[in-house]
């Protein structure tokens, strides 16, 4: 067979050109050096003690896993700030009427859904009707504040919700997600609280359901940063929320990489994992509270019926010391019943109360509790002065009530704990057969507490020490007529001047809330958290891959 010389002279020239093309890049990346630089990619694993329930605004309301996945998923008319003041969310803008009666919401024009969708006045009006059928299984709360609302709409991009008189706390309900109405209005009513869309959500938060896992098998709930909240720049791929039966299985779990997060971690198992490898522990403070409810009623202590012995109690708890051996260190001081990120708090008007067992001693002395003697217990008239202290059986609870038992044995009172089942806190609390409780509070976004200690809260509300101050009541009434922050601020801070002067309740410490991370999750910062999505506000810097990329030898490394 003849060869063609052409083919020779071709393979020829190939040949030359691949030892021009070797020698060149040999030239070429003679100055050149390999670094590692953050690289798009990577699923980052977050654990949670216990499992959703109802990932849905309207029914998830108890459950702590589905309140931060709903926080994460969807979004309401209003939110609040970081000074807690309400600021439009899916709204645009909003207005109150001349008599106070009406609330006019814009509504943005460049949200949609999860899935797409446009985002409607007709998702608001569908979302608050539910709560006004009969049918659907809402909490009696929400309830009984929609039923009497008016909701209307003259077109897609704007709702009235027109209420009976003015109600400025009313703006709080509307900081409710909304529900996508192009999914779930078809569903007949009584069906929805089973519906598979509260296992597979879709909202318009920053987070997206991923559909394809079904986290029910899986024990995983992938979610993804929707790119049009972040704008494209998130390098993590997805959170992928992981479900455990308890702390320990969590910490395994972190030990050995499955999840490089953890959230809602409880203050008695942190010194176990802050000795777990690689951890970083975020602290922030939360709105719950745990404060001595003092019982003011006639079936109360007689020491309680003066501010005198109300102030004896308070000078003679030691709340570092508390919270260090409580709640392991988890907690911070607090005068009143408002957390600093909230509009009302006022430190001036709340002078603090600090530690003072010889002032505590001498002011029960002069109500006449003695140590006769020389008894440990004070005694008056041959009564001797003994507390019966009410809690909810439980961490932190129980550990609370022992180490205060101990620090007013220190000045002569006596303590009887009183020690229920949780779910029975309520009835203990309404019968007043108590003479101080340990009460925790989820403190509310806006700042009325008109249910909890005016005058008519006494008899329908939840003011179970009796505390009967008609100008307290009074300057919590006009408040909760106005919606404006500057015009309601001068009743609460009359409020509080009433409350620090009478001391019905003494806050013992607010609560913190913390959230761990792994050092292998690179440039991630976690400043304050009110909620949920606040961790991940910095998460467009947050990386977990590195890739290699060429560049130019310094002068040491040539």
């Amino acid at each position: 067979m003849k060869i063609d010389i052409r083919w020779q002279l071709l393979l020829v020239v190939i040949c030359l050109g691949l030892v021009v093309s070797l020698l060149s890049y040999q030239i070429q990346s003679a100055g050149l050096c390999t670094t590692r630089v953050p690289s798009t990619g990577g699923r980052l694993g977050v654990g949670m003690v216990g499992r959703p329930d109802k990932i849905n605004p309207l029914l998830g309301t108890s459950n702590p896993v589905d309140l931060e996945l709903i926080n994460l998923i969807y979004d309401g008319l209003m939110r609040y700030d970081e000074d807690g003041k309400p600021v439009p969310s899916l709204a645009k803008s909003w207005h109150v009427s001349e008599d106070g009666k009406t609330l006019s919401f814009e509504l943005r024009d460049d949200i949609s859904w999860h899935d797409g969708q446009p985002f409607t006045a007709a998702d608001v009006i569908f979302t608050y009707g539910l709560l006004q059928n009969d049918e659907f299984p809402a909490p009696d709360s929400l309830r009984g504040l929609w039923n009497s609302v008016i909701i209307s709409s003259t077109n897609e991009s704007s709702v009235d919700l027109i209420l009976p008189q003015s109600y400025g706390p009313f703006l709080d309900a509307t900081t409710l997600g909304i529900l996508p109405s192009h999914i779930l209005k078809g569903v007949p009513v009584n069906q929805l609280a089973n519906h598979t869309f509260n296992k597979s959500p879709v909202g318009t938060g920053p987070f997206a359901v991923s559909h394809i896992f079904n986290w029910e098998e899986s024990g995983q709930l992938r979610l993804i940063p929707d790119p049009r909240h972040w704008r494209g720049e998130v390098q993590i791929d997805t959170l992928d929320y992981r479900f455990y039966p308890d702390n320990k299985s969590v910490g395994e779990a972190f030990s050995i990489g499955a999840i490089q997060a953890i959230s809602g971690i409880s203050p008695d198992v942190i010194p176990e994992f802050l000795a777990l490898p690689g951890i970083r522990l975020y602290t922030s403070p939360s709105r719950q509270i745990t404060q001595l409810l003092f019982n003011l009623s006639n079936s109360g202590s007689s020491l309680l019926s003066s501010v005198q012995g109300r102030q004896a109690l308070a000078l003679g708890t030691n709340r570092p010391l508390l919270i260090d051996e409580a709640v392991t260190g988890q907690g911070l001081p607090l005068e009143g019943p408002y957390v600093p990120g909230s509009w009302a708090f006022n430190p001036e008007v709340m002078a603090p109360v600090d530690y003072n067992p010889a002032t505590a001693s001498a002011i029960l002395e002069e109500l006449g509790w003695h140590n006769a003697d020389g008894t440990a217990t004070r005694e008056k008239e041959g009564t001797p002065l003994v507390l019966q202290l009410l809690l909810a059986d439980g961490v932190p609870g129980r550990e609370l009530a022992q180490t205060l038992a101990s620090q007013w044995a220190e000045i002569g009172i006596d303590v009887e704990l009183i020690m229920v089942a949780p779910d029975e806190m309520t009835t203990a609390l309404s019968e007043r057969t108590f003479d101080v409780a340990i009460v925790s509070v989820q403190t509310p976004g806006d700042p009325d507490l008109y249910d909890f200690w005016s005058q008519e809260a006494i008899v329908s509300g939840q003011n179970y020490g009796g505390w009967n101050n008609r100008r307290a009541s009074e300057d919590l009434e006009t408040a909760r007529q106005l919606y404006l922050v500057d015009e309601r601020l001068p009743y609460y801070t009359a409020f509080l001047q009433s409350y620090s002067e009478d001391l019905p309740a003494f806050t013992l410490l607010q609560h913190v809330d913390n959230f761990a991370l792994s050092e292998t999750i690179q440039k991630a910062e976690v400043g304050r958290f009110q909620q949920p999505r606040d961790r991940y506000d910095s998460l467009p810097n947050w990386f977990m891959l590195y890739r290699e990329v060429a560049v130019a030898c310094s002068e040491d490394e040539a």
